[in-house]
């Protein structure tokens, strides 16, 4: 039997439940993992309270998770180049939150022998989500910046790809998180009243781009900074950007990106921040942590 966290009602976080469920077997082009950590997004907290049922309905009950990193334990047919006990970094649709997930083996990479679990598997979903934002700006050499929520899961990892790119970052977070933002290459500046003002003052140059991780008033700063919608983007705010001609990024994701991303890794140009680990039982918990909004870096599930 496999352990899988559902919930059979949109709420609060404590309609997540554990429950055991038939071991999945691998079918055409796929393999089972033995998940060894998995990722939390604050997409996975926007799901399970049903802010997406106008847009997207599902049915219930439903799961969760699109980033896991585990060992394989069974092979489908037509998988070559993987062998059972290879160690994986891996993305998926809704059912990241398990003991044992099956994924096809093209969504699937090879995890850094020097890379912990729970940096494995907070990996896969924030850093491509990152990766496609930066694309979407068309971030490169001589670009400044401004990233909301740069402490985050996806900024964290937005401003380090931003910054291999040869870009200059300005990110905002609490004055905590300054310190971690500075060691990974970023000018930070506190949020809050007043925002528009730091920034001119840390990038007296003025700023080329924007990404926001956040909403709300993030997307009016932006704008009041570079006059157009034209180089903002967000990943959090849907209702606001669209009123406001901002255009919305998801997550394009590829074996290539996933490649791409723990190469950087290998090479000491990206890090993964882990906040907190908890077990499938306190999934609750770790929703309750992403959505406070100040979590430094990632939350994972390790089942």
């Amino acid at each position: 039997m496999t352990s899988i966290v559902q919930f059979a009602q949109y709420g609060p976080p404590d309609v997540l439940e554990v429950v055991d469920v038939p071991t999945p077997d691998p079918g055409e082009g796929e393999v089972r993992l033995r998940v060894h950590a998995a990722g939390v997004q604050p997409f996975d907290c926007a799901t399970r309270r049903g802010d997406f049922q106008q847009w997207q309905p599902m049915p219930l009950p439903a799961r969760l998770g699109n980033e896991v990193a585990g060992t394989v334990e069974a092979i489908g047919n037509g998988v070559s180049n993987i062998q059972v006990g290879d160690e994986l970094i891996a993305y998926l649709d809704l059912q990241g939150y398990a003991s044992e997930v099956v994924v096809p083996a093209a969504n699937t990479t090879r995890k850094p022998s020097s890379m912990p679990w729970e940096e494995a598997g907070a990996l896969s979903v924030s850093g491509q989500t990152a990766y496609t934002a930066l694309d979407a700006l068309g971030i490169g050499a001589g670009d400044r910046l401004l990233i909301h929520a740069a402490a985050g899961g996806v900024g964290s990892f937005a401003v380090q790809l931003a910054v291999i790119r040869g870009a200059t970052v300005i990110g905002t977070a609490s004055e905590r998180n300054h310190d971690y933002l500075r060691s990974i290459g970023a000018i930070p500046v506190t949020y809050g009243p007043g925002l528009a003002d730091r920034v001119r003052e840390a990038s007296p140059e003025g700023i080329t781009a924007a990404l926001d991780a956040i909403g709300g008033d993030a997307l009016d700063v932006s704008m009041e900074l570079l006059g157009t919608p034209e180089r903002i983007v967000t990943i959090a705010d849907w209702m606001k950007s669209s009123q406001m001609g901002i255009r919305r990024v998801g997550t394009e994701r590829s074996a290539e990106k996933l490649r791409n991303l723990t190469g950087w890794y290998e090479d000491g140009r990206l890090k993964i921040r882990v906040a907190a680990a908890y077990p499938l039982a306190q999934a609750a918990q770790a929703h309750r942590d992403v959505e406070t909004g100040h979590v430094s870096g990632k939350v994972v599930l390790t089942p």
